[in-house]
């Protein structure tokens, strides 16, 4: 059984980190490049947001006692495979978890263009994912 206490703390992290991107994002990839600290609080807000959804997928995953995902855009499709999450997000997740390990390792700088893609549409997803998961867990009264 998921703990419920820990999915509502990700989720209010994963809420919080959405937040802040929708704060400093820009309207165009020119004016985030022009903004280095824009950039820079817009990526790392996204890498965190990721990362929380990465931990409320592992720790679904664990609780139900599901086969261990081999990797993090894993985690998403075990998800979409038992029904938590629909396939659509867990195909956005799995993108988001690629920019993810981009922006943590800095593999031959950061697309600004992709963080800015990921800061204006791809927050819709992350936001789909924390309302199916909340509704998953309300479901099965966990």
């Amino acid at each position: 059984m998921v703990n419920r206490t820990l999915l509502s703390v990700k989720l209010s992290e994963l809420a919080d980190r959405v937040g802040r991107v929708r704060r400093h994002r820009k309207p165009s990839v020119e004016e985030l490049r022009q903004d280095r600290d824009a950039a820079e609080l817009v990526a790392f807000n996204l890498l965190l947001a990721v990362q929380a959804c990465v931990d409320i997928a592992s720790h679904c995953i664990a609780d139900e006692g599901w086969p261990v995902a081999k990797s993090i855009g894993d985690s998403f499709t075990r998800l979409e495979e038992h029904g938590v999450v629909p396939a659509e997000v867990a195909e956005a997740l799995r993108r988001g978890a690629g920019l993810r390990n981009w922006i943590a390792h800095g593999y031959a700088g950061v697309d600004l263009a992709l963080v800015h893609r990921a800061a204006t549409d791809g927050l819709n997803d992350l936001e789909g994912f924390a309302r199916a998961l909340a509704q998953w867990a309300n479901a099965r009264g966990g």
